[in-house]
């Protein structure tokens, strides 16, 4: 019998529409890892957006608990034709064959905020120059070096430098930005509990053993930590 999902609200199903249309434009192949507790209030859906090399993890709060435990990946364009934001409904596909990132989530707790993390603002300033940066250096290659391994030598050298003072790689806020987990807070409350405009942004670096987070009111970003062993385990089902 097909799972069948219920929303808090249309905006609730709008904003996971959207989050797995990103990911499909990254990947047509994509797949998410969906789990939700027995009788809790909210689906957490896991995803690996390509060539970032981070797990997005985007929280959906729930009107109908779910009746059993829920631990499936699934294909995300088929879980996207599924939404139905009038209804605020969607079915859960058949399961697939996961990719390895499917079995290796983020741990469960003992997250702690790591300090040194920037405003919101500086934040996506940061993103903004990194793109630019990359746009220009690109532009300037004569065309014999107009290559996609040399792209990509460039990409990397921009995108594994630190935001700030933390260790946090910017390919991490590039796709918490590419994922629209960065984008300001509207002034009624989104989903995921964000507060009202005006309050501050609750944006924040977590650590967890061998994991770093970067937290937004629209989802997380996680990724190991640079030289760290990263932990296994499921990141506890909750609102962002």
């Amino acid at each position: 019998m097909t799972e069948q999902l219920r929303f808090a609200d249309s905006g609730e199903a709008a904003d996971l529409a959207a989050f797995l249309g990103r990911l499909v434009h990254y990947d047509r192949a994509a797949a998410v890892r969906l789990q939700a507790q027995a009788g809790g209030g909210a689906l957490a859906v896991f995803g690996r957006p390509a060539s970032f090399e981070v797990l997005a993890i985007r929280t959906v709060r729930l009107a109908v608990p779910v009746p059993r435990p829920l631990d499936v990946t699934v294909s995300a364009g088929e879980l996207l034709e599924s939404v139905d934001e009038a209804t605020a409904g969607a079915a859960v596909p058949g399961p697939v064959t996961g990719p390895p990132w499917t079995g290796v989530l983020p741990p469960r707790g003992g997250w702690r905020q790591l300090p040194g993390l920037p405003g919101p603002e500086e934040v996506r300033a940061a993103v903004a120059a990194c793109v630019a940066e990359f746009r220009a250096r690109d532009e300037a290659l004569p065309p014999q070096h107009r290559t996609r391994s040399e792209r990509d030598r460039i990409g990397r050298e921009i995108w594994s430098r630190t935001l700030g003072d933390t260790e946090l790689p910017l390919r991490a806020v590039h796709a918490a930005q590419s994922l629209g987990f960065l984008r300001p807070i509207r002034s009624a409350v989104p989903s995921g509990g964000a507060p009202a405009s005006g309050a501050p942004e609750p944006v924040a670096l977590l650590a967890s053993g061998g994991w770093l987070r970067l937290r937004t009111p629209y989802g997380s970003i996680a990724m190991r930590r640079p030289g760290g062993n990263g932990g296994l385990g499921a990141l506890q089902v909750r609102p962002v």
